[in-house]
């Protein structure tokens, strides 16, 4: 893996389209720092973001709890959760709750027990008709516990 510090343009560049891309405020970070992983994936890390750019799209890391805290959340029954954590998509069934979103915009998973993030995926439907629908796919899991980018985050912060 090999890890550069961001210019102060390119670090501009990089929070302003995530700002528009995820549509939170994202807080002004004077260095990002990138690593590049093995397969071209991205990690790019600074106080208080962390961040993974893959398949040209950015997505919050797993690590970074006050970054999630911002986007819309699915929560999932017990039984869901180690499928979540090998890389399912999310199912209706497993949902116990849910927050308002959008087809396509990205959603926070977490587990009912202790509300721990789980993954991080795109919605196939907007929660309006999550909420209506019996069975059928809502969310496609992109990142979670345990995958490639989860062990490189441990990686670069030790």
């Amino acid at each position: 893996m090999r890890s550069n510090l961001l210019s102060k343009s390119e670090t501009s560049e990089i929070l302003d389209a995530i700002s528009r891309l995820w549509k939170i405020e994202v807080p002004r970070i004077k260095n990002l720092k990138m690593h590049i992983l093995d397969d071209g994936a991205r990690l790019i890390t600074g106080a208080g973001i962390g961040m993974i750019k893959t398949n040209g799209e950015y997505l919050p890391l797993l690590t970074e709890t006050a970054t999630l805290e911002m986007f819309p959340w699915v929560v999932v029954d017990m039984g869901a959760v180690r499928f979540m954590c090998k890389g399912a998509n999310l199912m209706r069934p497993g949902i116990m709750a849910l927050s308002e979103f959008g087809e396509g915009d990205i959603v926070i998973i977490k587990e009912e027990r202790y509300g721990k993030y789980l993954a991080v995926g795109r919605a196939m439907v907007s929660s309006g008709e999550a909420k209506s629908m019996e069975k059928g796919e809502v969310i496609r899991n992109l990142h979670y516990v345990s995958d490639k980018f989860w062990e490189s985050v441990k990686a670069v912060r030790d």
